[in-house]
């Protein structure tokens, strides 16, 4: 595509800390760049592998809720493309089965349907076949007409042909009069090898500034909010350091197995799926210095800085663990291995914890402890900062030889019921001295009872903008296959067995015990944050 980026890449909007509103998000991009209210451009957005679940769960439906708040350019267009044969008509029936209004939708709620689905076109080609790009092509240009044109390719397709569509696109199908941008799905590689030669394939025919490597995750309001949370109030940025945090934890879990579905993770498992990517991501986010400002490259300098300044993961910071088949209620939910779309004998994990350190000095020794997994016993992703203990606590005697009792301890909700809490202690109101443990909280849909948009209308928007500060750049990505990329191979070498656990259990019993090698205990353990 483009050997430069044409279009004039827009300022970055202003950062929105609680999403309070649907409203808000109009408000909130009032001031977006010529590109996007631009009356004299057009956007041609092509979702490639458009008749995938990605899409029709995810992409069509981000697109269609960014057009319903007026986020979008007045000339724009969508483009389907796939190998599948399929009619205009028939991708607008498949699409607008997925579509909904926001939860305080309304009254034009069908009329701007009917509207969004008569932008949305279909060509069916072969995704190494340069004539069939050269054909939707075509179709493009019928749309745009003599506008200045803006194509977006979204990549909805394996690893594996992503160089064939961006090989065929980048001929045929790129803009001659705008920007050509292209946002590619995890996973990039499986190693830092793959990750590599991924990225030199794309540099054939991309510039760095074209690539948006998308992690939807970061797109999520609580984990974009993390660094309002800390940068702009005095009470916790004096606190992000060693000398009061004690540990961090990253956790996320699944209440539901592959079911179906395991024939791609067994092709990489839970660390690849989700741990080197969507935590060790906030992980950065969380752990980085101040940045000169909020322009994305100085952001991303930052976030590179704390990857470097970890040492690889060895087998000895890592636990896995496999789910097995397990009987609740009169349910039996079947074992990971006796999925049919498993390997018979596979040892991919479905659950993995780690224990990693930043070497530098306001991280040094404090233990930031990952911990994700497949079929456990409830469905959450959050961050746990847990502070250390009071000096000298005057009261430490209530709370018996257990002072981990007495931990404060910060807790953020990135899924579900999105919420931050703050546990304290205090005095139980009566005669006496008795303490407990109670939580501030900022509970997302009682505060702001309107709907969050999606992570991925956020990621969509950023990259028509040309806003970069949420997408992965390829230094990043380099220097998180290097922390992880010796320990999947030491696991695949040797055929490490992993800790098998019961469907719906807390997982691997491995992990409380590589968290006490650091006198910690995992924080999700206990009862409701609420």
């Amino acid at each position: 595509m483009d050997a430069v980026e044409n279009a004039v890449t827009p300022a970055a909007p202003s950062t929105v800390a609680n999403g309070t509103s649907s409203a808000i998000i109009v408000e909130e991009f009032e001031d977006l760049a010529s590109l996007v209210r631009d009356d004299e451009a057009s956007v041609s957005i092509t979702v490639v592998g458009a008749s995938g679940d990605l899409a029709k769960k995810k992409i069509f439906p981000a697109l269609f809720a960014l057009y319903y708040e007026g986020c979008l350019p007045k000339h724009f267009s969508i483009f389907g493309y796939a190998r599948s044969k399929m009619t205009d008509a028939e991708l607008r029936d498949m699409v607008s089965k997925t579509l909904t209004c926001r939860i305080d939708k309304r009254e034009n709620c069908s009329e701007k349907m009917e509207e969004f689905l008569k932008r949305c076109f279909y060509h069916s080609g072969q995704y190494d076949s340069e004539e069939d790009f050269k054909e939707l092509g075509k179709k493009i240009k019928q749309h745009e007409g003599p506008r200045v044109s803006n194509h977006l390719f979204y990549l909805s397709i394996p690893p594996n042909i992503f160089l064939d569509v961006v090989k065929c696109a980048s001929k045929s199908a790129s803009s001659v009069s705008g920007w050509t941008r292209v946002i590619v799905e995890k996973p990039f590689g499986r190693d830092s090898e793959s990750s590599a030669a991924l990225t030199k394939g794309l540099k054939q025919y991309l510039t760095e500034d074209q690539i948006f490597r998308i992690d939807h995750y970061l797109g999520k309001e609580l984990v974009e909010n993390l660094s309002v949370l800390r940068f702009s109030n005095l009470v916790f940025e004096p606190l992000w350091s060693r000398q009061y945090i004690r540990n961090v934890q990253l956790i996320f879990s699944e209440d539901f197995g592959t079911e179906g579905r395991g024939g791609y993770f067994d092709s990489y498992g839970i660390i690849r799926d989700i741990m080197q990517n969507h935590l060790l991501q906030i992980l950065a986010l969380f752990a980085m210095e101040t940045p000169i400002s909020l322009e994305a490259e100085d952001i991303r300098n930052e976030k590179v800085k704390v990857l470097r300044s970890m040492k690889p993961l060895r087998l000895e910071d890592v636990v896995i663990g496999q789910y097995k088949s397990h009987t609740k209620g009169g349910i039996t939910y079947p074992g990971y291995t006796e999925d049919k779309t498993v390997p018979k004998g596979s040892l991919t994990p479905t659950f993995a914890a780690a224990a990693l350190f930043i070497n530098n000095a306001r991280w040094d020794g404090v233990p930031f402890l990952m911990k994700a997994g497949k079929a456990l016993h409830t469905k959450q992703a959050e961050i746990r900062v847990q502070f250390r203990h009071v000096p000298g606590n005057l009261y430490k005697g209530s709370f018996g030889t257990d002072l981990d009792r007495a931990t404060n301890e910060l807790v953020i909700r990135v899924q579900p019921d999105e919420g931050i809490y703050l546990k304290i202690n205090n005095k139980i109101p009566g005669l006496g001295m008795r303490l407990d443990r109670s939580n501030l909280n900022l509970h997302y849909a009682a505060r702001y009872p309107k709907e969050i948009p999606d992570a991925y209308e956020r990621l969509l928007l950023d990259a028509i903008e040309g806003e970069r500060r949420l997408f992965i750049r390829s230094d990043e990505l380099d220097a998180a296959w290097e922390l992880f990329t010796p320990l999947l191979k030491e696991l695949e070498q040797k055929r490490m067995a992993p800790e098998l656990y019961p469907y719906g259990s807390r997982g691997a019993v491995g992990a409380h015990y590589l968290a006490a090698q650091y006198n910690v205990r995992w924080g999700d353990l206990g009862g409701s944050e609420h």
